[in-house]
């Protein structure tokens, strides 16, 4: 019996923005904010997908959903490759696959009621009359915890949270199979952002979701994540299940991020590692391993050779010479 394909399926994925100057406005270079990065997403599985801020992240998502357009490589959704469909190809594949932002407030359209916000998805696709519209969207109120009589009231009528259920709700109109969620919490309360990471867990149980949860915070991508992606620079640093990860991290980046994130508990915090100079320019990144400017067990082979994202132990995946 054949492996079912994964749901998404991203390969050497890149995304460089030209640098223009002078009267012309000719290219004088590239800022390479994804720079060959692949992953794969199963079916109802999160993967979450780290940095710090500027390393590629968000701009990866959005290239996934192709809402900007890739320089190279390949993005399957289910096995179909939409890097290269035309707009109207796309339209229908776009249901496959939603997204929810970071700022509730801001991709949400103050003009239009809640319950017209998330009914937009069945008319932009012709799915239902009105009657069964007006049904769908109550019920979808509810599965993301909001009474189905918020639906006449206004975004700003609404909190953070709530807002963010909204959006939640819009995301699923169409029974999408992936939703990419870009720090989806982050502009939130930490006591609300529980209730909306269980809110993401619960969906994902009850409709077999697969995630790509963007985030910067390492407690929140620790409960939610199956498996961890590391980026820097534009690039994938490392990638392991979260146990393993986060007990034994093999990059020094990673190293660096776990040892820097703060632990209520004396006795289980890391060893600090110190980090020296700035994050280098992804428009003029570094020869080499593009973390050796700032990376503590750098030695000379970093410096000239690039090091490929490999398997290591447990089938890990790493892009560090340190365990060749």
């Amino acid at each position: 019996m054949a492996e079912a394909a994964p749901l998404l399926e991203v390969e050497d994925l890149r995304k460089h923005f030209a640098i223009t100057g002078g009267i012309l406005r000719q290219a004088r270079g590239h800022v390479r904010a994804v720079d060959g990065i692949s992953l794969r997403i199963a079916r109802g599985e999160t993967l979450g997908l780290v940095g710090e801020s500027g390393c590629g992240k968000s701009t990866a998502g959005k290239v996934i959903l192709r809402l900007i357009e890739p320089t190279s490589g390949t993005v399957r959704v289910s096995g179909v490759d939409i890097t290269r469909l035309s707009t109207k190809a796309l339209h229908s594949h776009r249901r496959h696959m939603q997204v929810v932002f970071q700022d509730p407030y801001a991709s949400l359209n103050p003009r239009a009621t809640a319950g017209a916000i998330v009914a937009e998805p069945f008319i932009n696709y012709g799915l239902c009359d009105a009657r069964e519209r007006q049904e769908r969207v109550a019920a979808l109120f509810e599965r993301v915890g909001l009474r189905p009589d918020h639906m006449v009231r206004y975004p700003y009528e609404f909190s953070g949270g709530q807002r963010q259920r909204l959006g939640i709700a819009r995301a699923l109109a169409l029974s999408p199979g992936l939703i990419v969620a870009d720090e989806p919490v982050s502009a939130l309360d930490v006591s609300v952002q529980a209730q909306v990471i269980n809110l993401f867990v619960s969906l994902q149980d009850e409709l077999d979701l697969g995630y790509l949860f963007i985030a910067h915070d390492l407690g929140v991508v620790r409960h939610i994540s199956h498996r961890v992606a590391v980026m820097y620079l534009g690039r994938i640093v490392e990638l392991a299940d979260t146990e393993s990860l986060f007990r034994e991290p093999l990059h020094p980046y990673t190293q660096a991020l776990l040892a820097a994130a703060p632990v209520p508990d004396p006795k289980r915090r890391r060893k600090r590692v110190v980090l020296e100079g700035d994050v280098p320019s992804p428009a003029f990144p570094p020869s080499g391993c593009h973390f050796h400017t700032r990376c503590p067990m750098a030695f000379a082979r970093c410096k000239v050779e690039d090091p490929k994202l490999t398997p290591k132990a447990n089938g890990r995946l790493a892009a560090c010479h340190l365990y060749d």
